[in-house]
Order: C-alpha cells, then structure tokens, then sequence
C-alpha cells in the first residue's frame, strides 16, 4: 500500500473535520450564549476551506500530484460544502431553506458528473475563474449564516456595527446565482469539447473509409469475346 504524502494528508485533515463541524453545530454541548458555538463552527470551516489551496500548492511544488489525491481533493471540497448546507437546512433554517441546500448540492453533482464523463471521453474540464469565485462566497455566506444564527449585527465599535445578517443574505443569495452560472458555464464547455470530439471522429472515420476504399484492388476485367 502506498504511503500518503503530506499534501494528501492535508486532503485528508478536510474529510476529518467534516463530521466535527456537523457535531459543533448539531450539539446541545456548546453553549450559544456568548456565541462559542458559532465561533468554533466558523474556524473549524475556514480553517478547512483554507486547506483547498495548500493540498493542492503543495502537491504541485513538490510534485507529489498522485491519482489518490487528484481524487480526494474534489471529493473533499463537495463533501464539506454539501455537509455544511446540509446543517445548516437545520441550524439556521430561515437564512438557508431547504431548496437553496439542494442547488448548491445539485450544482456540484453535476459538474462531477460532466467531469467524469469528459473523462471517460478522453479530455478534461478545467475549473473556470467563474467556479473559483463560487468557492470563495460559498466560504463567506457559510461562515456568515453561521454567525448570523447568534447575530444579526457585530458590535465593531461604539455605534459602528458589522451588519452579519445582511452580509448573509446577499452572498448566499449571490451564490445561489453563481452556483447556476457556473453550472451553465461547466456545461457549455463541456457541451462544445464533446462536439468537438465528435467531428474529429467523423472526419476520422470518413478519411479511414476513403483510404480502405483506395485499398481495395481492382480485379482484372476478362475480355469481351
């Protein structure tokens, strides 16, 4: 059995902590009093979602890019997204309904699904500056429907507040719209390599048929009595 190298391991660290932060948030154990709840949740997934990049900046630097970890690394990156709006459906259910969880959900499903099946057809869909960005307002409306469960506006200071609350509403909204886009953004890309590689098989089959038929030999004709 292969060892696992350091970037991998990180990869791994991200599948751990999911289970921790679907407990922090589904216990009674954690007081929501001063906010230490909420406080936690919130670390545990930035610190999480911070790990996407290094796994990935590592694997490259030090050329440890392996089969294992080129799959984990999505994997972990939908599982975490998708436990998270999972929880919080229950946690803070006003700010995320049920139907926002199942886009976002659905939205990843897909692009897997398209990625695998460019696989299996021989080419790739890199991830787009579009699906980038998604990530970064996921990590910001999850962290702030956190917050916004125990408050709705940030004491900064004396009669200067960090309006939470609306900051959830707007980016989780935002990444509903995002999450859509990039979807379609995925498909079309996906859609115009699979027609290309269509007409490349096309134009090969028909230059394959044109050949085989100048192959052919042509029998001598007897002569005419």
């Amino acid at each position: 059995m292969p060892s696992v190298n350091l970037p991998n391991s990180i990869t791994l660290t991200r599948i751990c902590s999911i289970p921790l932060l679907i407990w922090i948030l589904s216990t009674s154990r954690f007081s929501s009093t001063h906010g230490e709840k909420e406080l936690l949740a919130s670390a545990i997934f930035i610190l999480a979602s911070i790990t996407d990049g290094i796994d990935g900046y590592l694997a490259r630097k030090r050329g440890q890019i392996t089969t294992m970890g080129i799959l984990l690394d999505p994997l972990a990156d939908k599982l975490l997204i998708a436990a998270a709006f999972i929880t919080l459906v229950q946690f803070n259910p006003s700010l995320v309904p049920a139907w926002i969880a199942v886009i976002i959900i659905g939205r990843e499903f897909l692009v897997s699904g398209l990625r695998s099946i460019a696989a299996s057809e021989g080419f790739t869909i890199e991830a787009s500056d579009l699906g980038k960005f998604k990530m970064l307002v996921q990590i910001v409306s999850v962290v702030a429907a956190i917050l916004d469960h125990r408050w709705k506006e940030w004491p900064i200071y004396g009669h200067y507040f960090f309006p939470v609350h609306a900051i959830a509403v707007t980016s989780i909204w935002f990444m509903v719209v995002l999450s859509l886009v990039s979807a379609a953004d995925y498909f079309a890309a996906f859609w115009s390599k699979i027609d290309r590689q269509h007409v490349k098989s096309r134009r090969r089959a028909f230059v394959l048929s044109r050949r085989r038929k100048r192959d052919v030999p042509v029998s001598p004709q007897l002569p005419s009595r």
